[in-house]
């Protein structure tokens, strides 16, 4: 979750470190930190530490106040897992002595027994968290190393370093610095992204590629267990037995921009509004682009940069996401059974982990994750991986799919077959566009599948994809009108506490994301339910003070959707409605309108209004819209 950026080279390593950090800072924004080595006029090392709580221009303020200077140095942008979100916790952690650095992403699991030990021993800790163990622990290995009269280098950093992993337990990345040699930085990583940057005279090493894409297109991503010693001579690197390894580095291909708002007020607005360019750009790419029944017939109505082998054979097929990626899921979900005619499970990625179901062949298994960084979904992806190779026969058919915003993030890595949603650069937290890229994936697989299996007759699937076409100019209108309504009702939750969405069928997913997107940056609690499970229970919860948003869209459940609204009216709850405007949409207070399409697409539609009634109510709030707080952008902590 937190974010790493270090250097070494020939440049001023604080600068660089801060850059970095600001396109790491959607990662977390808790506290801040960076610790820099410099040498002096008599050649001895001096480390300076500076950190800050809150947003990363706190420490920028600190740094152009009293400097850090120094060729070598990390830095760390941090999302509190253990110890309050304060200054004392912040990273970099240091020794007892002053003397070793270290910033982590992650979670050291048996912190707790390695400290009581440490404590013994006469160490004394200044913080609440696991971090904080790791620098006494590799003090405590350097000076056995020196007793053994093994001189100050960066090798003898890179050998206690090693000691040290090898007695924590978790899934971590980290990068040491030590005072006795500035011109040596060690970094490692399990199960959690790292990657080393090639620069001009410089090496790097950051926690995702945007914080390098400014510096560098030569990347070396580490390996599971990998531990690397830097210098500006150049990278060592070495497998968790101690290996040296070789491998030539990487080309970055992302073009990741400087973010720039324009004229937006916030992130979230800006890419709220480019969902009509993405989804066109979609259009474009992957579906058909004539009308000639001749060409029709012999293209496929949906081209994807996808193997056909991940087709071929598929009997059912399970998701695993979270969050956002996994609402986006349930509508796939939705899709592959009522249009494909595939079984198909949808699961929380941390819940299958430890109880998954039967492993059963034939069976395409999708990863869903924006980021391709999401620790319980890359673990579940691996986890199902190692079920397959356990089965050990050669005829047990299995496949896995990841879908994602980042093709050269772990889950690119790690999976053969990647749908890369081709959104862009996505600064806000709260997930707009991603959310719609994602959807759209779905809806590519699907019509692929249906298409492929014959499940419904052709002319169905061309009118679908046809009326997808329409889908930017519907897009476009659609976020210009509700901007503006969706800020003039915003008022109406100045005193709100809590709202409940309600969907049915294939809408029931908008209104779970349509709540978490509320409940994300105005901090309004917010639930959603199937419009039909209103009665068995939730409708306990409403009063004149509880507006209930619903979700109404003509097709096979709109007559049951309406009905389930009345109920919530007779209750006294302030009711808004999502759907087209027509006679029996007059029941909602307040009505927000979109154009009557068919209702395999709807929730294309209906979950605009979502977002922009939720970042218009945080913005009338005046929360940070971008960044809320507990947030990170990339969850990489289990």
């Amino acid at each position: 979750m937190c974010g790493i950026f270090a250097s070494i080279g020939s440049r001023e390593a604080a600068p660089l470190i801060l850059a970095g950090l600001r396109q790491l800072e959607y990662r977390g924004y808790d506290s801040s930190g960076i610790a820099t080595i410099k040498v002096d006029d008599q050649g001895i090392g001096q480390l300076t530490c500076l950190k800050a709580k809150g947003k990363l221009d706190n420490l920028i303020l600190k740094y152009e106040k009293f400097g850090a200077t120094g060729l070598c140095g990390i830095g760390h942008i941090r999302w509190a897992t253990h110890g309050r979100p304060d200054e004392r916790n912040a990273h970099p952690h240091l020794d007892g002595e002053s003397q070793i650095a270290v910033v982590l992403n992650g979670i050291i699991e048996n912190y707790q027994s390695l400290k009581e030990i440490l404590e013994k021993q006469g160490v004394v800790f200044l913080s609440d968290t696991d971090a904080e163990v790791i620098p006494h622990q590799v003090a405590q290995e350097l000076k056995c190393l020196q007793k053994e009269g093994q001189p100050a280098s960066g090798h003898l950093l890179l050998i206690a370093v090693q000691r040290v992993v090898s007695c924590i337990k978790g899934n971590y990345a980290l990068a040491v610095t030590w005072v006795k040699t500035p011109e040596a930085l060690v970094v490692a990583s399990k199960q959690a992204p790292l990657l080393i940057g090639l620069g001009a005279g410089e090496f790097l090493c950051a926690s995702d590629t945007p914080a390098l894409a400014g510096f560098t297109r030569n990347i070396l991503p580490m390996n599971e267990g990998e531990i690397a010693l830097l210098t500006p001579l150049g990278i060592e690197l070495y497998d968790d037995k101690g290996d040296r390894q070789y491998r030539v580095p990487n080309l970055l291909s992302i073009d990741d921009q400087i973010a720039d708002k324009r004229n937006f007020r916030h992130f979230m607005l800006k890419e709220i509004y480019e969902q009509a360019e993405t989804t066109a750009l979609w259009v474009d790419r992957y579906l058909n682009k004539t009308d000639s029944i001749t060409d029709v017939v012999n293209q496929p109505l949906v081209s994807l940069k996808i193997k056909d082998t991940v087709f071929e054979g598929v009997e059912r097929i399970q998701i695993l996401a979270c969050g956002t990626s996994r609402h986006a899921s349930l509508i796939g979900g939705y899709l592959f059974e009522q249009l494909a005619g595939i079984p198909t499970s949808v699961f929380y990625a941390s819940e299958f982990r430890y109880s998954p179901p039967p492993l059963l062949p034939n069976t395409l298994t999708i990863g869903v994750t924006q980021s391709g960084e999401t620790a319980d979904t890359l673990a579940a992806l691996a986890m199902e991986q190692q079920r397959v190779q356990a089965k050990n026969d050669s005829t047990f058919m299995a496949c896995q799919l990841g879908i994602t915003n980042r093709p050269e993030s772990s889950l690119g890595r790690r999976i053969s077959n990647i749908l890369n949603i081709e959104v862009g650069t996505e600064v806000g937290v709260a997930a707009t566009k991603t959310f719609l890229g994602q959807l759209l994936a779905f809806y590519s697989l699907a019509l692929s599948f249906a298409e492929r299996r014959e499940s419904l007759p052709h002319y169905e699937l061309k009118a679908l994809v046809d009326e997808l076409k329409q889908l930017p100019h519907y897009l476009e209108k659609l976020i210009k009108e509700h901007d503006q309504l969706c800020a003039s009702i915003a008022c109406h939750f100045s005193d709100v506490k809590d709202v409940v969405f309600l969907g049915r069928g294939i809408n029931y997913p908008i209104a779970l994301e349509g709540a978490l997107k509320l409940k994300e940056i105005s901090y309004i609690h917010a639930a959603g339910y199937p419009a039909g499970e209103m009665k068995h229970g939730p409708i306990a919860l409403l009063d004149a003070s509880v507006p209930v948003i619903s979700i109404a869209v003509p097709g096979i459940v709109f007559d049951k959707v309406i009905s389930n609204a009345q109920e919530a009216k007779a209750r006294d709850a302030k009711l808004i409605g999502v759907g087209p405007i027509g006679p029996e949409t007059q029941l909602f207070d307040i009505l927000l309108p979109i154009p009557k399409v068919s209702e395999w697409l709807s929730p294309l539609l209906t979950i605009i209004p979502m977002q922009l009634l939720s970042y218009h109510i945080a913005a009338r709030r005046g929360l940070d819209v971008d960044q809320p707080r507990n947030l990170a952008k990339s969850v990489t902590v289990e």
